[in-house]
């Protein structure tokens, strides 16, 4: 069984809902970080035998065919779409290696890709011949009752874990001040999007008290400062088997981080913020190391509470976490953030020294979760 590399790792900029990026056909987005990963080690667009791409708000048509063959990949390749909500960029990933170490497939473009500000609307068909009904947020459970709306979760979820505002206020803050210290790291992940010349997240900001006192409430404590924004992005990992990436490891860009284990598992679909602590046990287990030991972790922050959930439930250590800021300084385009993070952990492993291990996690609404280990093999 072959294991499965990342050898390539890039990103589009993350940009607010109606921003830059609000433009961009979203098979746009998804090609222009996909075509990076492949100039990242020259490898030519007909290697590759499949592409797998996260996308949440979508309505069906199977984006990942178009990011294909827009990124200019064969019409031999295949292409699948996940909707796995938010973790549908990562476990495209986790996906992709599985294809790799069963021998389906040698190259795989994994990731995600995501245009908020281009999202189909969405109704309901009235039976009866009445008005088509409108609906911003999809049932992610058969039980009204128990489908909360994602604020309405975090502020489940922050009282529950006994987190207070200013906890979130405090990471918050932190995530918009290592993101914008992080500048000059980030650059080098991020590709551009043509027509725009965008190198870099615009909403990083500092966060000042008269800010952060008058951001309005959500939801119980949770406020505009404390959740991610809605944005646009796109993310894209070249995952390739040990002959694979032996064969373009010549190319000054290229890396070779090993990828497993992975785990989706599913949580409380009313605290579905929760749901990635039981999936980083499980990849912890899984390569048998324990939490102190990685070098780095990536943790979704849709919203604070959730972040801080995650990384006290699972023993993170907190000089590991979102060492680049996260979702909080950048903004949540919902299928490609998981990939994002993949692309973040990449880049910081890249810095590491060789055997480094690190964490991504995402949860996603309906209580879903998902983990992956990365580690740096040279």
């Amino acid at each position: 069984m072959s294991r499965a590399y990342i050898i390539a790792a890039r990103r589009s900029p993350v940009a607010p809902r109606g921003g830059a990026l609000s433009g961009i056909a979203l098979h746009d987005l998804g090609a222009a970080a996909a075509r990076a990963c492949l100039a990242q080690v020259g490898a030519a667009a007909g290697m590759v035998d499949d592409l797998l791409a996260g996308n949440a708000l979508g309505a069906g048509g199977n984006p990942a065919r178009a990011i294909a063959l827009a990124a200019g990949l064969p019409l031999g390749a295949g292409a699948m779409s996940i909707d796995r909500q938010c973790c549908g960029g990562l476990d495209a990933i986790g996906i992709a290696a599985m294809m790799i170490e069963t021998g389906q497939a040698d190259l795989v473009l994994a990731g995600g890709a995501e245009s908020y500000s281009r999202r189909p609307l969405r109704a309901e068909q009235d039976p009866d011949g009445g008005p088509p009904r409108f609906y911003d947020q999809a049932r992610f459970t058969p039980w009204p009752d128990r489908d909360p709306a994602m604020a309405d979760a975090a502020a489940a979820l922050a009282e529950t874990c006994g987190i207070s505002r200013g906890q979130q206020e405090q990471w918050a803050r932190r995530s918009h001040e290592a993101a914008l210290g992080a500048a000059a790291r980030l650059v080098r992940e991020i590709a551009p999007v043509p027509p725009t010349a965008l190198r870099h997240d615009p909403f990083a900001r500092h966060l000042g008290e008269r800010l952060l006192s008058r951001a309005p409430v959500l939801s119980g404590n949770i406020t505009a400062a404390t959740a991610a924004v809605a944005a646009d992005g796109a993310a894209f990992c070249l995952v390739a088997s040990a002959r694979a990436a032996e064969r373009l490891a010549h190319a000054p860009g290229a890396m070779r981080i090993a990828v497993g284990p992975w785990a989706a598992l599913g949580g409380n679909p009313e605290l579905p913020g929760l749901a990635p602590v039981a999936a980083i046990e499980r990849v912890l287990g899984r390569a048998r190391i324990a939490a102190a030991d990685l070098a780095v972790a990536e943790i979704m922050e849709a919203y604070a509470a959730q972040a801080i959930a995650c990384a006290q439930g699972a023993g993170l250590p907190a000089g590991i976490v979102n060492r680049g800021g996260g979702a909080l300084a950048r903004g949540h385009p919902v299928g490609a953030s998981g990939a994002i993070l993949a692309v973040r952990l990449c880049a910081e492993l890249a810095a590491s020294p060789a055997g480094a291990s690190g964490l991504a996690a995402i949860a996603a609404a309906g209580g879903l979760g998902s983990a992956l280990i990365l580690t740096r093999d040279r």
